[in-house]
């Protein structure tokens, strides 16, 4: 995956950190930008919430939020980016949930939806995504499509 190395360079020059909240992925995107030499100068920490009781210790997700839009919906999604940032003090929160399958899907949520967050400094990017695949690869996906939102959202305050 080439976009571990591309946002670990890009967090490096900008001097900021990131810190992530994974529900989905479940270290799967930690694990990749671990990958990259230099991660220890910019990873501040990493939650796997996959509960919604972590969601909301350790992430700063409302029991609200959770309770009227559920774990998996850009509501969480943003919630977990903003809060995984916050709790860390890092510049970059970003955050995954959703239904990687086989099971778990259902007519609203199918298997393979995923939404992801992304929040510098405060300023909130989520998107919502649909994965097809086994469950290694709708994770896979994930993990590739939130480090491109990374980057993205990084490139937004240049």
């Amino acid at each position: 995956m080439p976009g571990e190395y591309e946002l670990v360079t890009k967090l490096t020059n900008k001097h900021y950190t990131i810190a992530a909240a994974e529900s989905c992925t479940g270290g799967l995107l930690a694990a990749a930008i671990v990958n990259v030499s230099g991660a220890s100068a910019v990873l501040n920490c990493s939650f796997v919430t996959y509960s919604n009781e972590a969601k909301e210790r350790l992430a700063g997700v409302r029991h609200e939020t959770l309770s009227q839009y559920g774990a998996v919906s850009s509501q969480t999604a943003g919630e977990m980016a903003l809060g995984c940032a916050r709790a860390a003090g890092a510049d970059v929160g970003l955050s995954t949930t959703g239904i990687a399958g086989p099971d778990g899907g259902t007519r609203e949520k199918p298997v393979g939806l995923v939404y992801i967050g992304c929040a510098v400094h405060e300023r909130l990017t989520v998107e919502r995504y649909m994965f097809s695949g086994d469950r290694f690869s709708v994770r896979q996906q994930t993990v590739k499509a939130a480090l491109d939102l990374a980057i993205r959202c990084m490139e937004y305050e240049e």
